[in-house]
């Protein structure tokens, strides 16, 4: 009896642990499947290679002292990296995330004759088959994917829907409009268009999103509020003669009272055709949801 006990749990004690070593093997198995692949590249000590990437870049880390790398001059996808040491024969690496939610990995080589200096990521992406977000969250994003935030901006852009008709700017030939305000995640999202119907080209300086009081007759800083876009579908750019351009806004949550003014104003560089929006609360809370069915289009 004794020894068939004794058998008993010894069976017992070998069933636990291989459940134990294939659980733990499914486990491996199922961490793989998030792998990223890395891509693989060489770098030189004299002679700078270029990455370009879609989206702009947020954040670079180095594996090693072996690299040195920084984001070009007035150029916020590209990215400069050289080997900082000669003739390093251990690989290294480093990775990159970009304001679209990319997340990018690195293998990285010595090399005194690399056979590219120059890389394009969209490309490299889409032959590889990788074009798809791989889940990183941004805190001002809060719970939307940079992708999604993105593919809400480009849906709406070029859907070009108007879905308001009120809110409009006009003078000295440019007429500044609202064509439509939408929210998705608690964010907003501000559609605007710009018509120059002159000859003469309209260079866009800057634009402003700010809360004020209604009856405020003279504006001080003291009674506003800056917003800052969180993102923008494309950079500001100028609106030639003749010619209409739009663009969409990427604001965070925000509320207004009754007796406060969403002034949304466009400004002119070396110019003097300013225009200036005037959102109520009540256009606010009339904002158009976003759901999946939008961005199919």
């Amino acid at each position: 009896m004794k020894h068939l006990i004794k058998t008993f749990w010894a069976a017992a004690l070998l069933v636990a642990f291989s459940l134990s070593a294939s659980a733990q093997g499914n486990q491996t198995a199922n961490l793989d499947l998030g792998t990223i692949p890395p891509y693989n590249m060489q770098v030189t000590y004299d002679k700078t290679s270029h990455l370009i990437f879609p989206s702009a870049i947020r954040y670079v880390d180095l594996g090693s002292e072996y690299l040195t790398a920084s984001k070009a001059e007035d150029a916020e996808n590209v990215l400069r990296v050289k080997a900082s040491v000669k003739g390093f024969e251990e690989e290294t690496n480093f990775s990159v995330i970009t304001d679209d939610g990319l997340f990018y990995s690195f293998n990285v080589q010595y090399s005194s004759f690399p056979s590219s200096l120059s890389y394009e990521l969209q490309t490299m992406q889409k032959a590889l088959d990788r074009a798809d977000g791989n889940g990183i969250l941004f805190e001002e994003l809060g719970k939307t994917a940079p992708s999604l935030a993105g593919l809400i901006l480009k849906t709406i852009y070029k859907n070009n829907k108007r879905i308001v008709k009120h809110i409009a700017s006009e003078s000295f030939g440019v007429q500044f409009s609202l064509r439509g305000i939408y929210i998705h995640n608690g964010r907003y999202y501000f559609h605007t268009q710009l018509v120059n119907s002159t000859n003469v080209p309209f260079n866009i300086d800057y634009m402003s999103f700010k809360v004020v009081d209604k009856k405020t007759a003279r504006r001080t800083a003291a009674q506003e509020i800056p917003l800052v876009p969180l993102r923008t579908y494309k950079p500001l750019a100028e609106v030639q003669g003749k010619a209409t351009d739009q663009n969409v806004f990427l604001l965070d949550q925000f509320t207004i009272a009754d007796d406060k003014l969403l002034l949304i104003e466009i400004f002119e560089k070396n110019g003097g055709r300013h225009q200036t929006l005037k959102i109520e609360n009540s256009d606010l809370v009339k904002a158009t949801l976003i759901s999946e069915m939008h961005l199919k289009f």
